[in-house]
């Protein structure tokens, strides 16, 4: 961190004497105040829920302006790397902080893929569940699992340790999640197939039989990857603070991104364009296209209790910059599929019409985020909505596993340990029975 000419001052109305604090300035973005002795020379906590103006760790990995409409990878904009690149270019340089050269590619693919195949006694742990059970559910306990299997790489103190632990988890992710899939559909599962890209392979596993051939269809295959390079990591969110908190105890990777899976099953995290999806459904349903500007009005009624999914964002105050890339890439998959007339897509453009046009939504800065698009792009490939989250998981365990390891390579690495302002009972004693 490098430290500021200026310093924060907080005074008290009672009198008491100001304390200073050292600032600290970022790369890019807002400067930070660091109050780490507050405690000590006040006795006071700050009180933010949610977080909102909180910075809890310090990273180098991703960046976002929402007021500008701006994601970085390592200092590279999402626009470009989503064009020029494959999503194990991306992991790559989310591990290690630069895009691989030829040789260096070569290589991390070529781990990556030879990781790919997982345990056969998963298949049976994975039998134990309901076939009805929900994917992430299943995926929850998967990967959680993945730590009985490989003690040997979970000396957390080890960089070497760790640095397989990622491979392996980028790895068979995509094979845990076409396994939670087959299970739910009562199909054999696939094993991976080495001479496959990442994605195809993910593809193959996802919708091949053992009764066929299954040939990867290419603009299907560059839409889910692109897919998945979009949401490959989104700085300090709900299911990323997750893993750092859980990672902070100690506990080993598999644990730990368990729990950003489980974390990001909520409807408001992960589960949003599984919500998206239902809305359009819903929608198309009560009227389609002939009824959105009579659903807009609705949804501008406060009182109605209709939402607009899929638009705005906690941190954009412009236009998500993957919304526009997921944009392209759903016009691309419904072409090449023969769908350009599927009216889920219609209903899109048409409230995304709307949205860009009416003085409400444009003064709230309501813009499509990237949910918006990619539940119809996986509606499109054949992947269920409720698989949705599960592939949005898969992609974030390259961001969960480099923030893990980040974080314990930090000096200023501690547990996690967050304070609350107390508004309950004072100390009281027990009364008797007979007065209760």
């Amino acid at each position: 961190m490098n430290l500021s000419d200026k310093k924060a001052t907080l005074s008290f109305s009672d009198g008491a004497a100001p304390i200073e604090f050292p600032v600290y300035k970022g790369t890019v973005g807002p400067d930070v105040i660091d109050i780490r002795k507050l405690y000590g020379q006040t006795g006071m906590f700050t009180f933010d829920p949610g977080f909102m103006s909180t910075a809890a760790c310090e990273s180098g990995i991703t960046y976002i302006d929402g007021d500008k409409g701006e994601l970085l990878y390592r200092g590279y904009p999402i626009e470009q790397l989503a064009v020029n690149c494959d999503f194990l270019d991306i992991c790559y340089l989310i591990l290690n902080g630069e895009l691989p050269n030829q040789d260096q590619k070569t290589d991390f693919d070529s781990q990556v893929t030879n990781h790919t195949l997982v345990n056969e006694q998963l298949h049976f742990f994975l039998r134990g569940f309901r076939r009805d059970a929900h994917p992430m559910a299943v995926l929850t306990g998967l990967v959680g699992a993945l730590s009985a299997f490989y003690h040997d790489s979970t000396d957390i103190t080890n960089p070497q340790h760790r640095h397989i632990s990622a491979i392996r988890l980028i790895a068979k992710m995509p094979t845990l999640v076409a396994m939670a899939y087959k299970y739910s559909v009562g199909q054999p599962f696939i094993y991976p197939q080495n001479d496959l890209s990442y994605t195809g392979n993910f593809l193959r596993m996802m919708f091949a039989t053992p009764c066929e051939e299954y040939k990867v269809n290419e603009v299907v295959e560059r839409a889910l990857d692109r897919i998945f390079i979009l949401h490959a990591d989104h700085e300090q969110n709900a299911s990323t603070s997750t893993v750092r908190l859980c990672g902070s105890s100690g506990t080993n990777p598999f644990a730990a991104i368990s729990a950003g899976v489980a974390c990001l099953w909520g409807p408001a995290h992960g589960g949003a364009n599984e919500a998206c999806l239902q809305m359009l459904e819903e929608l198309q349903a009560n009227g389609g296209v002939a009824k959105v500007g009579e659903f807009m009005e609705k949804v501008k009624d406060k009182n109605s209790g209709v939402r607009l999914m899929g638009f705005g964002h906690r941190v954009y105050k412009n236009y998500d910059p993957r919304a526009k890339l997921m944009q392209e890439t759903c016009k691309e998959v419904l072409q090449s599929l023969g769908l350009e007339n599927d009216p889920l897509f219609k209903l899109a453009m048409e409230l995304e019409r709307i949205a860009l046009e009416d003085d409400y939504f444009v003064q709230r800065k309501l813009y499509p985020n990237v949910d918006f698009y990619s539940g119809i792009v996986q509606r499109a490939i054949g992947i269920p909505t409720s698989l949705f989250t599960a592939i949005f998981a898969l992609a974030r365990t390259v961001g969960w596993i480099a923030q893990w390891n980040e974080m314990l390579s930090d000096p200023d690495y501690k547990i996690g340990r967050p304070r609350q302002l107390f508004t309950g009972s004072v100390t009281r004693d027990v009364p008797s029975m007979d007065k209760r």
